[in-house]
């Protein structure tokens, strides 16, 4: 056998360790990816009914957001037709009010300058 006979031989067997480590690598990537693979499929399940579940609680608190903003469109239209009623009320009272206590007063003043006199 020649040197560059034995170098053949050489590399030959060489590339035949090579392809076994690498066949056995390759095996366990392949192991590692059907774990893998079980590992998502259970997780997919376990997660569905959260995810519908989830779905659900957001359409939920959808409708009540909608409801409430409702509800605070008519408390602030509420409170400007109560602010309103009171200004009304106000401009509507208090000219009245304000004579009628002036002549109460002035009554009285003039009811206790005539007993003064009397």
């Amino acid at each position: 056998m020649t040197a560059g006979e034995l170098a053949i031989v050489v590399a030959t067997v060489l590339c035949a360790l090579g392809f076994a480590a690498l066949v056995v690598v390759l095996l366990s990537v392949l192991r590692a990816l059907r774990e893998l693979r079980t590992t998502v499929e259970s997780l997919q399940r376990d997660t569905t009914p959260l995810l519908i579940e989830l779905r659900s609680s957001v359409t939920e608190a959808r409708h009540d957001l909608d409801r409430f903003d409702r509800v605070l469109g008519s408390a602030e239209a509420i409170s400007g037709a109560v602010g309103g009623a009171s200004r009304v009320a106000s401009a509507a009272l208090s000219t009245p009010v304000i004579k009628t206590v002036a002549l109460a007063t002035g009554t009285s003043r003039a009811a206790r300058r005539l007993r003064r006199r009397a």
